[in-house]
């Protein structure tokens, strides 16, 4: 069965953390703009994971870059022996 993507991502399954006293200090004073505890804790976390995946991207974009290292890095020697210094 197809779901939209965003009532997908809009449905809430209630769970329970347990947290230690100075980090939920920390996050009431500073929800700032949330509703709640559970809308802070879960901006938080999808900022996390949404670096989690920037981070993995960043580590195949660099083994990809190392992979083709040696030949760009010929490619760019090539290319400034045709360079005129005036």
């Amino acid at each position: 069965m197809y779901v939209p993507w965003r009532y997908k991502y809009s449905m809430k399954k209630k769970t329970s953390i347990t947290l230690s006293e100075d980090v939920l200090e920390a996050i009431d004073q500073r929800s700032g703009d949330a509703r709640n505890r559970s809308d802070f804790i879960e901006t938080a976390v999808r900022a996390y994971i949404a670096q989690l995946i920037r981070d993995e991207q960043n580590e195949k974009d660099l083994t990809i870059i190392n992979r083709h290292a040696d030949r760009l890095n010929t490619e760019a020697a090539d290319v400034l022996a045709f360079q005129v210094i005036p």
